[in-house]
């Protein structure tokens, strides 16, 4: 392999652009470290357990439901709570392990809460019957407000360090 002498060339172990050296982690960064331990007090919190659990509930009833509710004849409806539920589940269990990576998807947990009270009418055609448009409409809303307190948890993150900080500030004055 031809090398270019008028390029100056890094050892072999030599940290170059694509690959940082140890002491430049980004992982290691002060704000990360303060980032991670932040979302790590508000994720122990047991409101946001119950959040979280609650989420994982609301997905797998969406998913059932069909089959509870009884939505006979309505196959693609069956099928858009199956899939959205199953879905909304999983963004469930991703808000309990890893809260600080995955709060920033709660707009897709909206979403299918929103796609929820509409699916009866936009599926194929008109679901106009009482049971279809009550268990969705519901479920949907249900489904909404969890999202919405899902994305409270990163400002409640910050408001609870401003609360430390200042706590800090004040105890060493």
């Amino acid at each position: 392999m031809a090398t270019d002498s008028t390029q100056p060339t890094a050892p072999r172990n030599a940290p170059t652009a694509t690959t940082p050296s140890s002491a430049h982690h980004m992982e290691n960064h002060p704000d990360i470290v303060s980032l991670r331990d932040r979302y790590a007090k508000v994720s122990d919190s047991p409101a946001t357990g119950l959040l979280e659990s609650l989420c994982v509930m609301a997905g797998l009833y969406l998913a059932i439901s069909p089959w509870v509710v009884g939505f006979q004849g309505f196959t693609g409806l069956r099928v858009s709570n199956l899939v959205t539920g199953l879905a909304l589940a999983v963004l469930g269990l991703g808000f309990g392990s890893a809260i600080e990576r995955t709060h920033n998807l709660s707009w897709c947990a909206l979403a299918i809460g929103v796609w929820t009270i509409i699916a009866p009418w936009v599926v194929s055609g008109n679901f106009d019957t009482h049971k279809t448009i009550l268990n969705n409409a519901i479920l949907g809303g249900v489904i909404c407000l969890l999202a919405l307190a899902t994305m409270g948890i990163g400002p409640l993150a910050k408001r609870m360090a401003r609360k430390q900080n200042a706590a800090g500030g004040a105890a060493a004055r």
